[in-house]
Protein backbone atom coordinates (compact mmCIF):
# COMPACT_ATOMS: atom_id res chain seq x y z
CA UNK A 1 0.00 0.00 0.00
CA UNK A 2 1.13 3.55 -0.70
CA UNK A 3 1.31 6.17 2.10
CA UNK A 4 -1.94 7.94 3.01
CA UNK A 5 -3.03 10.68 0.64
CA UNK A 6 -1.68 14.09 1.81
CA UNK A 7 -5.16 15.61 2.12
CA UNK A 8 -6.25 12.87 4.53
CA UNK A 9 -2.97 13.03 6.45
CA UNK A 10 -3.33 16.78 6.96
CA UNK A 11 -6.96 16.41 8.00
CA UNK A 12 -6.05 13.77 10.58
CA UNK A 13 -3.16 15.83 11.93
CA UNK A 14 -5.40 18.87 12.42
CA UNK A 15 -8.20 16.82 14.00
CA UNK A 16 -5.72 15.23 16.41
CA UNK A 17 -4.25 18.65 17.30
CA UNK A 18 -7.74 20.01 17.99
CA UNK A 19 -8.39 17.13 20.39
CA UNK A 20 -4.95 16.81 21.93
CA UNK A 21 -3.72 20.41 22.11
CA UNK A 22 -6.92 22.49 21.99
CA UNK A 23 -5.82 23.83 18.61
CA UNK A 24 -8.24 25.85 16.51
CA UNK A 25 -8.91 24.21 13.16
CA UNK A 26 -9.59 27.52 11.41
CA UNK A 27 -6.11 28.74 12.43
CA UNK A 28 -4.09 25.54 12.08
CA UNK A 29 -5.51 24.14 8.84
CA UNK A 30 -4.53 27.10 6.60
CA UNK A 31 -0.96 26.88 7.94
CA UNK A 32 -0.74 23.17 7.18
CA UNK A 33 -2.23 23.64 3.72
CA UNK A 34 0.20 26.44 2.97
CA UNK A 35 3.18 24.31 3.92
CA UNK A 36 1.98 21.30 1.95
CA UNK A 37 1.36 23.27 -1.25
CA UNK A 38 -1.51 20.99 -2.23
CA UNK A 39 -3.45 21.35 -5.44
CA UNK A 40 -6.69 23.32 -5.18
CA UNK A 41 -8.68 20.07 -5.32
CA UNK A 42 -6.63 18.37 -2.58
CA UNK A 43 -6.77 21.48 -0.40
CA UNK A 44 -10.56 21.53 -0.79
CA UNK A 45 -10.71 17.83 0.17
CA UNK A 46 -8.53 18.38 3.26
CA UNK A 47 -10.74 21.29 4.29
CA UNK A 48 -13.96 19.31 3.89
CA UNK A 49 -12.53 16.30 5.70
CA UNK A 50 -11.35 18.41 8.62
CA UNK A 51 -14.37 20.62 9.16
CA UNK A 52 -16.92 17.97 8.23
CA UNK A 53 -15.45 15.45 10.65
CA UNK A 54 -15.31 17.97 13.50
CA UNK A 55 -18.87 19.15 12.89
CA UNK A 56 -20.37 15.67 12.82
CA UNK A 57 -18.14 14.15 15.50
CA UNK A 58 -20.98 13.51 17.93
CA UNK A 59 -23.05 11.70 15.33
CA UNK A 60 -20.10 9.66 14.07
CA UNK A 61 -19.21 8.63 17.61
CA UNK A 62 -22.64 7.03 17.96
CA UNK A 63 -22.16 5.11 14.72
CA UNK A 64 -18.69 4.01 15.76
CA UNK A 65 -19.90 2.84 19.18
CA UNK A 66 -22.58 0.70 17.54
CA UNK A 67 -20.22 -0.77 14.96
CA UNK A 68 -17.44 -1.40 17.48
CA UNK A 69 -19.81 -2.64 20.19
CA UNK A 70 -17.97 -0.52 22.74
CA UNK A 71 -18.13 3.02 24.08
CA UNK A 72 -15.92 5.51 22.26
CA UNK A 73 -14.18 6.40 25.54
CA UNK A 74 -12.77 2.86 25.45
CA UNK A 75 -11.10 3.50 22.07
CA UNK A 76 -7.61 4.97 21.78
CA UNK A 77 -8.12 8.70 20.99
CA UNK A 78 -5.91 8.72 17.88
CA UNK A 79 -7.61 5.63 16.50
CA UNK A 80 -10.98 7.18 17.26
CA UNK A 81 -9.94 10.22 15.21
CA UNK A 82 -9.09 7.90 12.29
CA UNK A 83 -12.52 6.27 12.57
CA UNK A 84 -14.30 9.64 12.71
CA UNK A 85 -12.48 10.77 9.60
CA UNK A 86 -13.44 7.53 7.86
CA UNK A 87 -17.08 7.90 8.90
CA UNK A 88 -17.26 11.31 7.27
CA UNK A 89 -16.08 9.81 3.99
CA UNK A 90 -18.35 6.77 4.21
CA UNK A 91 -21.53 8.43 5.47
CA UNK A 92 -21.42 12.01 4.19
CA UNK A 93 -19.20 12.16 1.11
CA UNK A 94 -19.19 10.45 -2.26
CA UNK A 95 -15.92 8.65 -1.60
CA UNK A 96 -15.53 5.09 -2.84
CA UNK A 97 -15.83 2.73 0.12
CA UNK A 98 -12.67 0.82 -0.66
CA UNK A 99 -10.67 4.05 -0.92
CA UNK A 100 -12.01 5.38 2.38
CA UNK A 101 -11.36 2.09 4.19
CA UNK A 102 -7.93 1.45 2.69
CA UNK A 103 -6.70 5.00 3.29
CA UNK A 104 -8.02 4.91 6.86
CA UNK A 105 -6.22 1.64 7.55
CA UNK A 106 -3.00 3.22 6.29
CA UNK A 107 -3.58 6.22 8.55
CA UNK A 108 -4.16 3.87 11.49
CA UNK A 109 -0.76 2.30 10.87
CA UNK A 110 0.86 5.71 11.47
CA UNK A 111 -0.78 6.29 14.87
CA UNK A 112 -1.61 2.87 16.31
CA UNK A 113 -0.47 -0.70 16.92
CA UNK A 114 -1.08 -3.70 14.66
CA UNK A 115 -4.07 -4.71 16.75
CA UNK A 116 -5.47 -1.18 16.46
CA UNK A 117 -5.09 -1.35 12.69
CA UNK A 118 -7.07 -4.58 12.61
CA UNK A 119 -9.69 -2.99 14.85
CA UNK A 120 -10.07 -0.04 12.46
CA UNK A 121 -10.43 -2.38 9.51
CA UNK A 122 -13.08 -4.45 11.28
CA UNK A 123 -15.14 -1.45 12.45
CA UNK A 124 -15.10 0.16 9.02
CA UNK A 125 -16.08 -3.10 7.30
CA UNK A 126 -19.06 -3.26 9.66
CA UNK A 127 -20.03 0.32 8.85
CA UNK A 128 -19.87 -0.32 5.10
CA UNK A 129 -22.36 -3.20 5.35
CA UNK A 130 -25.19 -0.69 5.89
CA UNK A 131 -25.96 2.50 3.99
CA UNK A 132 -26.00 6.01 5.49
CA UNK A 133 -29.78 6.11 5.89
CA UNK A 134 -29.80 2.82 7.83
CA UNK A 135 -27.18 4.18 10.21
CA UNK A 136 -29.18 7.39 10.62
CA UNK A 137 -32.26 5.41 11.63
CA UNK A 138 -30.26 3.35 14.12
CA UNK A 139 -28.80 6.47 15.73
CA UNK A 140 -32.15 8.23 15.97
CA UNK A 141 -33.77 5.13 17.44
CA UNK A 142 -31.58 5.64 20.53
CA UNK A 143 -32.98 9.13 21.20
CA UNK A 144 -35.36 9.50 24.13
CA UNK A 145 -37.12 12.60 22.77
CA UNK A 146 -37.61 14.53 19.55
CA UNK A 147 -35.25 17.19 20.83
CA UNK A 148 -32.57 14.60 21.54
CA UNK A 149 -33.09 13.07 18.10
CA UNK A 150 -32.34 16.45 16.52
CA UNK A 151 -29.25 16.80 18.70
CA UNK A 152 -28.07 13.35 17.54
CA UNK A 153 -28.86 13.88 13.87
CA UNK A 154 -27.30 17.32 13.56
CA UNK A 155 -24.42 16.55 15.91
CA UNK A 156 -24.95 19.15 18.62
CA UNK A 157 -24.65 18.67 22.36
CA UNK A 158 -28.14 18.43 23.84
CA UNK A 159 -27.63 21.51 26.02
CA UNK A 160 -26.78 23.59 22.94
CA UNK A 161 -29.83 22.26 21.10
CA UNK A 162 -32.02 23.20 24.06
CA UNK A 163 -30.50 26.69 24.29
CA UNK A 164 -31.17 27.36 20.60
CA UNK A 165 -34.69 26.00 20.91
CA UNK A 166 -35.37 28.28 23.90
CA UNK A 167 -34.48 31.39 21.90
CA UNK A 168 -36.52 30.30 18.89
CA UNK A 169 -39.53 29.58 21.11
CA UNK A 170 -39.25 33.11 22.53
CA UNK A 171 -39.28 34.44 18.96
CA UNK A 172 -42.31 32.33 18.06
CA UNK A 173 -40.12 30.41 15.62
CA UNK A 174 -39.75 26.99 17.26
CA UNK A 175 -40.42 25.31 13.92
CA UNK A 176 -37.04 26.61 12.72
CA UNK A 177 -35.02 24.50 15.18
CA UNK A 178 -34.09 21.83 12.64
CA UNK A 179 -33.06 24.49 10.11
CA UNK A 180 -30.98 26.29 12.73
CA UNK A 181 -29.10 23.12 13.67
CA UNK A 182 -28.61 22.12 10.04
CA UNK A 183 -27.17 25.55 9.20
CA UNK A 184 -24.39 25.06 11.76
CA UNK A 185 -23.16 22.15 9.64
CA UNK A 186 -22.89 24.10 6.38
CA UNK A 187 -19.61 25.81 5.57
CA UNK A 188 -20.12 29.60 5.46
CA UNK A 189 -19.41 31.66 2.39
CA UNK A 190 -16.45 34.03 2.54
CA UNK A 191 -17.73 37.50 3.45
CA UNK A 192 -15.61 40.59 2.88
CA UNK A 193 -15.97 44.07 4.37
CA UNK A 194 -14.72 47.00 2.26
CA UNK A 195 -13.48 49.60 4.75
CA UNK A 196 -15.25 52.89 3.98
CA UNK A 197 -12.83 55.51 2.71
CA UNK A 198 -10.27 52.82 1.93
CA UNK A 199 -12.18 50.54 -0.42
CA UNK A 200 -15.59 49.94 -1.95
CA UNK A 201 -17.57 46.72 -2.50
CA UNK A 202 -17.80 47.58 -6.19
CA UNK A 203 -14.04 47.18 -6.66
CA UNK A 204 -14.09 43.65 -5.28
CA UNK A 205 -14.45 40.75 -7.68
CA UNK A 206 -17.30 39.37 -5.60
CA UNK A 207 -21.08 39.39 -5.26
CA UNK A 208 -22.67 42.24 -3.26
CA UNK A 209 -23.61 41.15 0.25
CA UNK A 210 -27.39 40.89 0.71
CA UNK A 211 -27.60 43.18 3.75
CA UNK A 212 -24.34 44.95 4.60
CA UNK A 213 -23.77 48.16 2.63
CA UNK A 214 -20.00 47.62 2.90
CA UNK A 215 -20.03 43.86 2.29
CA UNK A 216 -19.34 41.43 -0.53
CA UNK A 217 -19.51 37.65 -0.86
CA UNK A 218 -16.70 35.69 -2.47
CA UNK A 219 -17.96 32.66 -4.39
CA UNK A 220 -14.64 30.85 -4.64
CA UNK A 221 -10.90 31.31 -4.54
CA UNK A 222 -8.48 32.86 -2.08
CA UNK A 223 -9.58 36.30 -0.80
CA UNK A 224 -5.91 37.33 -0.72
CA UNK A 225 -6.05 37.28 -4.51
CA UNK A 226 -8.11 40.47 -4.25
CA UNK A 227 -5.80 43.54 -4.14
CA UNK A 228 -8.00 45.37 -1.61
CA UNK A 229 -7.83 42.42 0.80
CA UNK A 230 -4.12 41.92 0.24
CA UNK A 231 -3.49 45.60 1.00
CA UNK A 232 -5.71 45.64 4.10
CA UNK A 233 -8.28 48.00 2.61
CA UNK A 234 -10.89 45.23 2.76
CA UNK A 235 -11.13 42.42 5.30
CA UNK A 236 -12.53 38.94 5.53
CA UNK A 237 -15.35 39.48 8.01
CA UNK A 238 -18.70 37.80 8.54
CA UNK A 239 -21.62 39.91 7.39
CA UNK A 240 -23.17 39.66 10.86
CA UNK A 241 -20.06 41.23 12.39
CA UNK A 242 -20.22 44.00 9.81
CA UNK A 243 -23.84 44.70 10.69
CA UNK A 244 -23.06 44.73 14.41
CA UNK A 245 -20.40 47.42 13.97
CA UNK A 246 -22.51 49.46 11.54
CA UNK A 247 -25.51 49.37 13.89
CA UNK A 248 -23.43 51.41 16.32
CA UNK A 249 -21.62 53.67 13.87
CA UNK A 250 -24.73 54.51 11.83
CA UNK A 251 -27.31 54.62 14.63
CA UNK A 252 -27.32 58.40 14.16
CA UNK A 253 -25.21 60.97 12.29
CA UNK A 254 -21.66 61.35 13.57
CA UNK A 255 -20.71 64.65 15.19
CA UNK A 256 -17.07 65.63 14.57
CA UNK A 257 -14.96 65.10 17.67
CA UNK A 258 -16.99 62.20 19.07
CA UNK A 259 -14.98 59.77 21.17
CA UNK A 260 -15.58 56.08 20.41
CA UNK A 261 -14.38 52.98 22.25
CA UNK A 262 -14.12 49.36 21.16
CA UNK A 263 -13.93 47.84 24.63
CA UNK A 264 -12.96 44.25 23.76
CA UNK A 265 -11.38 44.79 20.36
CA UNK A 266 -9.36 41.63 19.68
CA UNK A 267 -8.62 40.43 17.07
CA UNK A 268 -9.54 43.74 15.42
CA UNK A 269 -12.07 43.11 12.65
CA UNK A 270 -14.86 45.28 14.05
CA UNK A 271 -12.29 47.83 15.27
CA UNK A 272 -11.04 48.31 11.70
CA UNK A 273 -14.55 48.88 10.39
CA UNK A 274 -15.36 51.26 13.25
CA UNK A 275 -12.10 53.13 12.67
CA UNK A 276 -13.03 53.67 9.02
CA UNK A 277 -16.52 54.79 9.99
CA UNK A 278 -15.14 57.11 12.69
CA UNK A 279 -12.64 58.68 10.30
CA UNK A 280 -15.37 59.37 7.73
CA UNK A 281 -17.30 61.44 10.28
CA UNK A 282 -14.46 63.05 12.18
CA UNK A 283 -14.78 60.85 15.27
CA UNK A 284 -11.88 59.36 17.22
CA UNK A 285 -11.76 55.64 18.00
CA UNK A 286 -9.81 54.05 20.82
CA UNK A 287 -9.48 50.26 20.88
CA UNK A 288 -8.90 48.23 24.02
CA UNK A 289 -7.78 44.62 24.35
CA UNK A 290 -6.57 43.05 27.59
CA UNK A 291 -4.59 40.14 26.12
CA UNK A 292 -1.25 41.43 24.72
CA UNK A 293 -1.10 38.98 21.80
CA UNK A 294 -4.63 39.93 20.75
CA UNK A 295 -3.85 43.62 21.25
CA UNK A 296 -1.01 43.19 18.77
CA UNK A 297 -3.48 41.69 16.29
CA UNK A 298 -5.67 44.77 16.76
CA UNK A 299 -2.70 47.04 16.01
CA UNK A 300 -1.99 45.09 12.83
CA UNK A 301 -5.66 45.33 11.84
CA UNK A 302 -5.56 49.10 12.28
CA UNK A 303 -2.17 49.69 10.64
CA UNK A 304 -3.77 50.42 7.25
CA UNK A 305 -4.95 53.82 8.47
CA UNK A 306 -2.75 56.91 8.08
CA UNK A 307 -3.30 57.72 11.77
CA UNK A 308 -4.11 54.38 13.42
CA UNK A 309 -6.30 54.50 16.52
CA UNK A 310 -4.62 54.06 19.88
CA UNK A 311 -4.80 50.55 21.34
CA UNK A 312 -4.98 50.14 25.11
CA UNK A 313 -4.26 46.97 27.05
CA UNK A 314 -6.54 47.56 30.01
CA UNK A 315 -8.96 45.36 31.92
CA UNK A 316 -12.28 46.27 30.36
CA UNK A 317 -14.06 45.93 33.69
CA UNK A 318 -11.98 48.85 35.03
CA UNK A 319 -12.46 51.29 32.15
CA UNK A 320 -15.67 52.71 33.61
CA UNK A 321 -13.82 53.71 36.78
CA UNK A 322 -10.81 55.01 34.85
CA UNK A 323 -12.77 56.93 32.20
CA UNK A 324 -16.25 57.72 33.55
CA UNK A 325 -18.55 59.43 31.06
CA UNK A 326 -15.77 59.68 28.46
CA UNK A 327 -17.20 58.09 25.32
CA UNK A 328 -19.99 58.97 22.91
CA UNK A 329 -20.21 55.47 21.45
CA UNK A 330 -18.98 52.17 22.83
CA UNK A 331 -18.91 48.74 21.24
CA UNK A 332 -18.87 45.90 23.75
CA UNK A 333 -18.33 42.74 21.72
CA UNK A 334 -18.31 40.62 24.86
CA UNK A 335 -16.38 37.37 25.30
CA UNK A 336 -18.91 34.56 24.90
CA UNK A 337 -19.32 30.87 24.11
CA UNK A 338 -19.28 31.55 20.37
CA UNK A 339 -22.33 29.34 19.78
CA UNK A 340 -23.32 31.65 16.96
CA UNK A 341 -20.22 30.73 14.94
CA UNK A 342 -20.33 26.92 15.10
CA UNK A 343 -20.35 26.66 11.31
CA UNK A 344 -16.88 28.22 11.12
CA UNK A 345 -15.53 26.90 14.45
CA UNK A 346 -17.03 23.40 14.50
CA UNK A 347 -14.95 22.11 17.41
CA UNK A 348 -16.37 24.79 19.73
CA UNK A 349 -19.57 22.80 20.22
CA UNK A 350 -17.59 19.99 21.85
CA UNK A 351 -15.33 22.25 23.93
CA UNK A 352 -18.00 24.34 25.61
CA UNK A 353 -19.98 23.22 28.64
CA UNK A 354 -23.08 24.69 30.30
CA UNK A 355 -20.84 25.80 33.17
CA UNK A 356 -18.95 28.06 30.73
CA UNK A 357 -22.11 30.11 30.23
CA UNK A 358 -22.34 30.97 33.92
CA UNK A 359 -18.68 31.90 34.16
CA UNK A 360 -18.85 34.10 31.09
CA UNK A 361 -22.09 35.66 32.31
CA UNK A 362 -20.34 37.15 35.32
CA UNK A 363 -17.67 38.69 33.07
CA UNK A 364 -20.25 39.93 30.56
CA UNK A 365 -22.21 41.67 33.33
CA UNK A 366 -19.11 43.34 34.73
CA UNK A 367 -18.00 44.51 31.29
CA UNK A 368 -21.43 45.89 30.47
CA UNK A 369 -21.61 47.70 33.80
CA UNK A 370 -18.17 49.21 33.17
CA UNK A 371 -19.14 50.26 29.64
CA UNK A 372 -22.27 52.01 30.90
CA UNK A 373 -20.21 54.01 33.40
CA UNK A 374 -17.78 54.98 30.62
CA UNK A 375 -20.62 56.21 28.39
CA UNK A 376 -21.37 59.92 28.14
CA UNK A 377 -24.90 61.15 28.84
CA UNK A 378 -26.67 60.90 25.51
CA UNK A 379 -24.19 58.28 24.33
CA UNK A 380 -24.91 54.97 22.61
CA UNK A 381 -23.60 51.53 23.59
CA UNK A 382 -23.84 48.35 21.51
CA UNK A 383 -23.80 45.13 23.50
CA UNK A 384 -22.88 42.35 21.07
CA UNK A 385 -22.22 38.63 21.40
CA UNK A 386 -21.61 35.92 18.80
CA UNK A 387 -24.05 33.70 20.64
CA UNK A 388 -27.83 33.37 20.69
CA UNK A 389 -27.85 31.83 24.19
CA UNK A 390 -30.40 33.75 26.27
CA UNK A 391 -28.12 33.71 29.33
CA UNK A 392 -25.44 35.58 27.37
CA UNK A 393 -27.75 38.02 25.65
CA UNK A 394 -31.12 39.20 26.92
CA UNK A 395 -30.52 38.01 30.47
CA UNK A 396 -27.28 39.98 30.79
CA UNK A 397 -28.85 43.17 29.49
CA UNK A 398 -31.91 42.79 31.72
CA UNK A 399 -29.90 42.10 34.87
CA UNK A 400 -27.51 45.03 34.35
CA UNK A 401 -30.25 47.51 33.45
CA UNK A 402 -32.07 46.74 36.71
CA UNK A 403 -29.26 48.68 38.40
CA UNK A 404 -28.94 51.36 35.71
CA UNK A 405 -32.18 53.32 35.63
CA UNK A 406 -30.57 56.03 33.48
CA UNK A 407 -29.99 53.57 30.62
CA UNK A 408 -32.64 52.25 28.27
CA UNK A 409 -32.89 49.91 25.33
CA UNK A 410 -33.06 51.42 21.86
CA UNK A 411 -35.19 50.00 19.06
CA UNK A 412 -32.23 48.14 17.59
CA UNK A 413 -34.18 46.36 14.81
CA UNK A 414 -35.43 49.73 13.51
CA UNK A 415 -31.88 51.08 13.46
CA UNK A 416 -30.54 48.05 11.62
CA UNK A 417 -33.39 47.96 9.12
CA UNK A 418 -32.50 51.54 8.24
CA UNK A 419 -28.91 50.49 7.53
CA UNK A 420 -29.40 47.16 5.74
CA UNK A 421 -29.72 47.14 1.95
CA UNK A 422 -32.64 44.71 2.12
CA UNK A 423 -35.20 44.13 4.89
CA UNK A 424 -34.09 41.63 7.52
CA UNK A 425 -36.48 39.02 8.93
CA UNK A 426 -36.46 40.15 12.57
CA UNK A 427 -39.17 39.21 15.09
CA UNK A 428 -40.62 42.07 17.12
CA UNK A 429 -38.21 42.94 19.94
CA UNK A 430 -35.89 45.74 21.01
CA UNK A 431 -32.84 43.62 20.19
CA UNK A 432 -31.54 41.95 17.04
CA UNK A 433 -30.73 38.25 16.83
CA UNK A 434 -29.16 37.22 13.55
CA UNK A 435 -29.11 33.54 12.53
CA UNK A 436 -27.12 31.43 10.05
CA UNK A 437 -30.27 29.70 8.78
CA UNK A 438 -32.33 32.87 8.48
CA UNK A 439 -29.85 35.53 7.44
CA UNK A 440 -26.76 33.63 6.26
CA UNK A 441 -24.67 35.33 8.96
CA UNK A 442 -23.15 34.20 12.21
CA UNK A 443 -25.57 34.19 15.14
CA UNK A 444 -24.91 37.75 16.31
CA UNK A 445 -26.93 39.35 19.12
CA UNK A 446 -27.07 43.14 19.03
CA UNK A 447 -28.66 45.44 21.64
CA UNK A 448 -28.25 49.19 21.45
CA UNK A 449 -28.49 51.08 24.71
CA UNK A 450 -28.69 54.85 25.30
CA UNK A 451 -27.74 56.77 28.42
CA UNK A 452 -29.94 59.64 29.56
Amino acid sequence: MSPPQPARRIALDVIMAVRDSDAYANLLLPVRLGRAKLSEADAALATELTYGTLRMQGYYDRVIAMAAKRSTDKIDPAILDVLRLACHQLLSLRVAQHAAVDESVELAKTVGSNSAVGFVNGVLRTITRSDAETWRKRVLAEAESGEEALAFEFSHPLWVTRAIRQVLVAEGREAELESALAADNVAPRVSIAALPGESDPAELDAWPAPFSPVGAILDHGDPLNLPAVREGRARVQDEGSQLAALTLSRARPIRPGEQWLDLCAGPGGKAALLAAEAASGGAILTANELVPARAELVRKALAVFASPPEVWELDGTSIGDLYPGAFDRILLDAPCTGLGALRRRPEARWRKQPSDVAGLGNLQSRLLTSAIVALKPGGILAYVTCSPHAAETKAIVTSVLRKAAHVERMDTPAVLQGIAKEPLDLPDATHVQLWPHRHGTDGMFIQLLSRA
